[in-house]
């Protein structure tokens, strides 16, 4: 629904879309009526009887049995109608359908780790097939998080300790943006990232590729990609980070000093190991909260993401490669060269989308990303 060009609410994008509009728009339409008739009623005798008037006040009315049965009654009927209405779509949304494809989720602060049923993983995007039953099974890694997609209509609470579910239809194929709605901590806002709704062909292809696209890349470029992909960008930015993680930007060559006193070269062997065991050698002043790659990616991936951490970790890839990855989308790139640092921009239906920064350190800014939208 848009207002005067303004969005009033998320495209609706999946079968749950269209009941939780009606019902909402519903219940704030009888909130409105009501309001009305009482302000009204309120106005209208706050003029009649005030002080001074001719108003006759010779026979006050003390109670009405019909007045007092019909404003208790119409409103107990509604207030029932719209529980038992609200039950029913809460009770489709909470019970999965027999068959449904399941997608495994785990939260943590502060990123979605996303792991398809033949193995293929990702960070802070999820591809799913068009007009197809997704269920995911979801747990929180450390604190309490939310995942929650306006666009369809769906959120549900991610738990430490407990598996939570939740299901979806999708119905248009698309890019959306995915939120933690739950506050988790300093960075909550930068837990972002896109659900990707794609043909049940292009999906069917993009798992048979190991979650790739084809794609004509360097090994640099490649490496920049896969940075991305499984959100590298989050934490490791163009400054360092302590105690959480330290930048990547000109890390080839340098000496190291890890937390034993022990210092290493930058080389190849150095960043193969700091990649797949990053506990290994870890780096002074710096906690050990990186995910483990090893028997995770493929040593191709593992070179990819050398050349690019060799070449500089500076962003090189023209956004426009990036959207020939995502069916039927085309970036419009107005003079904007390279990837984004963080999960939302690169999952952003824009790939030239609008950052925010948090001093010298680029954030998730998907609120920016919407009005960059808007504004075009």
């Amino acid at each position: 629904m848009n207002l005067a060009n303004y969005p009033f609410s998320p495209p609706a994008a999946s079968n749950f879309a269209g009941e939780m509009d009606l019902l909402f728009y519903s219940i704030l339409g009888m909130s409105v009526v009501f309001a009305v008739i009482t302000f009204a009623y309120v106005i209208f005798y706050a003029i009649k009887y005030r002080a001074g008037s001719s108003a006759d006040r010779s026979s006050p009315v003390y109670e009405n049995m019909k007045l007092e049965l019909i404003w208790i009654g119409v409103p107990t009927v509604l207030a029932i109608g719209f529980f038992i209405w609200g039950a029913k779509v809460y009770a489709d949304v909470r019970i999965p359908p027999k068959g449904a494809k399941e997608i495994y989720v785990v939260g943590k602060q502060w990123m979605w780790h996303i792991q398809h049923p033949n193995g293929v993983r990702e960070n802070n995007t999820l591809h799913v097939p068009v007009d197809t039953d997704i269920k995911l099974t979801m747990i929180a890694q450390d604190v309490i998080h939310a995942f929650y997609i306006p666009a369809f209509r769906v959120q549900f609470m991610v738990v430490p300790g407990r598996y939570t579910q939740m299901w979806f239809r999708p119905t248009v194929v698309g890019k959306y943006h995915l939120f933690c709605n739950m506050y988790c901590g300093t960075q909550h806002s930068e837990m972002g990232g896109s659900v990707i709704v794609m043909s049940k062909r292009d999906y069917a292809e993009w798992l048979s590729n190991n979650g790739e696209m084809r794609q004509n890349l360097s090994p640099t470029q490649a490496g920049e990609k896969l940075f991305n992909k499984i959100g590298c960008g989050n934490c490791h930015g163009p400054v360092d980070l302590p105690p959480r993680s330290p930048s990547l930007m000109g890390l080839y060559g340098k000496t190291r000093e890890a937390d034993n006193g022990q210092r290493y070269i930058a080389d190849e062997s150095y960043i193969r190991e700091s990649i797949l065991r990053p506990g290994e050698k870890m780096l002074k002043g710096y906690s050990n909260t990186m995910p483990v790659y090893d028997k995770q990616l493929s040593e191709e991936e593992v070179m990819a993401l050398m050349a690019y951490i060799k070449a500089g970790a500076l962003p090189s890839l023209p956004a426009k490669n990036m959207a020939a990855g995502v069916p039927g989308t085309e970036a419009q790139v107005n003079g904007k060269a390279g990837l984004n640092s963080n999960a939302l921009e690169f999952t952003s239906e824009r790939a030239d989308a609008t950052a925010t920064s948090r001093g010298n350190d680029l954030s998730v800014g998907a609120m920016a990303a919407e009005k960059g939208d808007q504004k075009r």
